[in-house]
């Protein structure tokens, strides 16, 4: 704030205004006009301070009036993201995003859906071709060969273990026979 008195009409001039004009304008002015500018200037300027000082007491008494109720700097702070949250929320530009945003994400999920029922198909596809088949009879027998009488027809996987076993099983029985030899 400025004190009255700071401000003369021989002051000088602000940005961008003439300093010839404002001391040409000084000059057609009359005593009379100039003393009733002069006492308008330190009149506004005794305002200006009274409002400054009012301003700082009200002040003082919000944050007397904050810390009675344990509101601090970190509570204002929360509660000032929290309020701008939902005014950039409430925003068209963010609805319009949002929805952009998620219209993108539902395509990128019927994409990732649309990717994983076409590797279903290949395997399906793969399992049932005539190579596969093929693989398959061959563990199946070999299943058989080294299983006994055990039910044909579990699934895969089963097929697979009992295959690993029975190469396991057979290599055993072969380093017995060497070793007995």
């Amino acid at each position: 704030y400025s004190s009255p008195g700071l401000l003369r009409s021989d002051s000088i001039p602000e940005v961008g205004e003439d300093a010839a004009a404002t001391v040409g304008m000084a000059e057609t002015l009359s005593e009379e006009e100039q003393d009733e500018l002069r006492k308008e200037l330190a009149k506004v300027e005794e305002e200006i301070q009274t409002l400054s000082q009012v301003l700082a007491a009200k002040e003082k008494h919000l944050a007397e009036i904050k810390r009675k109720l344990g509101i601090n700097s970190l509570q204002e702070l929360r509660q000032n993201i929290t309020k701008s949250w939902q005014d950039v929320t409430s925003t068209t530009a963010y609805k319009k995003t949002s929805e952009t945003l998620s219209q993108a994400g539902q395509k990128a999920s019927a994409a990732f859906s649309t990717v994983g029922s076409v590797i279903t198909k290949k395997f399906e596809d793969v399992r049932n071709s005539p190579t596969f088949k093929s693989f398959e009879e061959k563990v199946e027998n070999l299943k058989s060969k080294v299983g006994g009488s055990k039910p044909s027809g579990g699934d895969f996987g089963d097929v697979l273990n009992s295959a690993a076993n029975a190469s396991a099983t057979e290599t055993i029985a072969e380093q017995t026979q060497e070793e007995t030899h």
